[in-house]
């Protein structure tokens, strides 16, 4: 009977080991079953901080970098030779930076959200900018009527008239805290715009102020805005302003 019994608790050990590796094993291999649910990215994480957090993290300020006038315009003398090696320098700055917390995974699972849609251009733009604004329609949506002979948009040598504005970065300020974020701006009336650019003043860490536009027939609107979301603000942060 005890053989019996030894034979038995045998039998039992060895069914609950075999059943540990088979969950073990089963855990770590991949399901051929089920694909993986690939999910937007979201301005989560961290991205958008509340409470406490305000003021804190890797994404409290829009990096960007300006070099006026322009060192190579007046040389080379060649508008497109400008325009792609100011692309060129500039690449690494803004959106790439403020970008660059992502791991690589993200990368790979959504490549569309580390680099412009097709007819979007970011431009980092010293004070006074040279920009002559227009609405769009009243109190929402500014497009770019002229550009101020000599200015620094103009000197810059991206920004063309026709250009709506879409994003711009803003300075906000909760008690002693502060952030500098690039805010989807398409809806945003002429006073807004104004306050946002002006915000961005040197006691804050800023030599310049960062805007995004949409060209008009290079662009597709739905993909830019659906790129835009993710730098919405949620409701739940100092940042959620009427429009």
């Amino acid at each position: 009977m005890i053989a019996s019994m030894r034979f038995v608790s045998v039998i039992i050990a060895l069914q609950i080991v075999s059943a540990v590796q088979v969950v073990a094993f089963s855990y770590n291999r991949p399901s051929t079953r089920h694909a993986r649910r690939i999910e937007p990215l979201h301005a989560v994480n961290g991205v958008w901080n509340t409470g406490n957090d305000f003021g804190k993290g890797k994404f409290r300020f829009y990096e960007g970098e300006t070099k006026q006038p322009w060192p190579f315009q007046n040389i080379i003398g060649h508008k497109i030779l400008h325009k792609f090696l100011f692309l060129c320098v500039t690449r690494c700055v803004g959106l790439d930076s403020f970008m660059k917390p992502f791991p690589d995974e993200d990368r790979a699972l959504y490549p569309e959200m580390f680099k412009l849609p097709k007819g979007v251009y970011e431009v980092p733009l010293a004070k006074p900018c040279g920009i002559i604004f227009e609405e769009i329609d009243v109190n929402r949506g500014v497009y770019i009527a002229d550009l101020v002979e000599g200015g620094n948009a103009a000197r810059q040598g991206i920004l063309q008239k026709g250009d709506v504005l879409v994003g711009l970065t803003a300075i906000r300020v909760a008690g002693a805290k502060w952030e500098r974020r690039l805010l989807p701006a398409r809806n945003f009336g002429f006073d807004l715009v104004v306050n946002a650019i002006g915000s961005n003043e040197q006691k804050w860490g800023c030599n310049n102020v960062i805007l995004m536009v949409e060209r008009p027939g290079e662009a597709n609107k739905e993909e830019v805005d659906k790129f835009l979301e993710f730098f919405e603000p949620p409701a739940d942060t100092p940042w959620k302003l009427p429009v």
